[in-house]
């Protein structure tokens, strides 16, 4: 599985992205359990989101789905926190 976050707006206005591929991870499932929570409670347009906020778009093998500070579910923040912590 791939996951892609890619987080725009935020005070500087700066885009940062990041990907991470889970195939050769021991932690595939865990990814894969969250990513799957993530694209079910995810919205199919970017959301407005609040001036300052980061907004993601985040897409799992291919299919992507939008969220925006400060609404993001659990799933959401922790998936894209890992991603772009872990990601390259």
């Amino acid at each position: 599985m791939r996951i892609q976050v890619r987080r725009t707006g935020g005070f500087a206005g700066i885009e940062r992205r990041a990907e991470v591929d889970t195939s050769p991870r021991s932690d595939a499932p865990e990814w894969h359990t969250l990513a799957e929570r993530v694209l079910a409670s995810g919205r199919s347009t970017p959301p407005d989101g609040v001036p300052d906020g980061f907004r993601y778009e985040i897409t799992v093998d291919g299919r992507t789905v939008y969220a925006a500070d400060p609404l993001l579910t659990d799933a959401e923040r922790e998936l894209v926190s890992r991603v772009l912590k872990e990601g390259a």
